[in-house]
């Protein structure tokens, strides 16, 4: 008898296996992007705030990341070693607080989907097939 399950998974939602790095409890994967040399990103949408996700992936990763934008707040998490020959972005979590100078949140894609909005965004981005894992 096959376990019962909890809510609905998009079957495109990547795994943490995958993607090599945790993804935030909650969190909706919205969709990816080609980032060229083989690479992805991963973008997933949360309720969660902005300190919420810097303090969680601080914790997860290991790491405290840089605040790279204060506005709009961008915290970004580089794990493993960059190399401009094979890859197109460095590795590692990118946190963005979409509620930055008023705004009611990144748009949910998916129709009548909810949220309607997302405070946070969280972009993903693993190393290319066949490179080292970068934790």
């Amino acid at each position: 008898m096959p376990a019962p399950t909890t809510g609905t998974v998009d079957p495109a939602t990547p795994s943490e296996a995958t993607l090599g790095f945790p993804v935030y409890p909650a969190a909706q994967f919205i969709a990816s992007y080609d980032a060229g040399r083989a690479q992805r990103y991963y973008i997933f949408g949360t309720m969660a705030s902005f300190v919420d996700l810097v303090t969680y992936y601080r914790a997860q990763l290991k790491d405290k990341g840089d605040l790279v934008f204060q506005d709009p707040p961008t915290h970004m998490f580089e794990i493993g070693k960059f190399n401009n020959e094979t890859m197109a972005f460095p590795p590692g979590v990118t946190i963005k607080d979409w509620t930055w100078g008023g705004s009611k949140g990144y748009p949910n894609p998916k129709p009548g989907a909810q949220p309607e909005r997302f405070p946070s965004v969280i972009m993903i981005v693993p190393a290319p097939p066949g490179t080292a894992t970068p934790r």
